[in-house]
């Protein structure tokens, strides 16, 4: 059986950067602020550096905690409502802000991001092919 599906976005990315690292737009209330970001579709939630809540004025821990976990390890982060924009498709979604600034990635996740989108990938042409869902 042939299914065809349709995308708004197709956006090539560099097959020799490690990861595949989009930009993107976190905003809340009248802050705003820009970023790079890598897809992960092994992580349950989209989690940013510490800095980037601060920048939009966020209190960090006064949001909602959780504890993830990491083959490495775990750590603290803290969940909060914003506007994310990435690859033109804009939505409130919650994201977590490290509660270390030693956390030194940005990841869009499963839950808050990958769960908002349709989205395709052909790994070998370095192509990524994305929509809002729309059910």
């Amino acid at each position: 059986m042939t299914e065809s599906i349709e995308f708004d976005v197709v956006h090539e990315y560099d097959l020799y950067e490690i990861g595949i690292t989009v930009a993107a737009e976190l905003r809340s209330g009248e802050f705003k602020v820009d970023t790079k970001v890598r897809i992960d579709t092994g992580s349950t939630y989209c989690i940013f550096k510490r800095h980037l809540g601060e920048g939009l004025d966020v209190e960090i821990e006064s949001g909602i905690p959780a504890l993830i976990g990491t083959v490495t390890g775990s750590f603290r982060a803290y969940g909060h409502l914003v506007t994310l924009t990435v690859l033109g498709i804009e939505f409130d979604t919650t994201v977590y802000f490290a509660e270390s600034d030693l956390f030194d990635r940005n990841v869009l996740g499963r839950i808050g991001w990958l769960d908002r989108v349709k989205f395709g990938l052909i790994e070998p042409e370095g192509k990524l092919f994305v929509s809002p869902y729309r059910k």
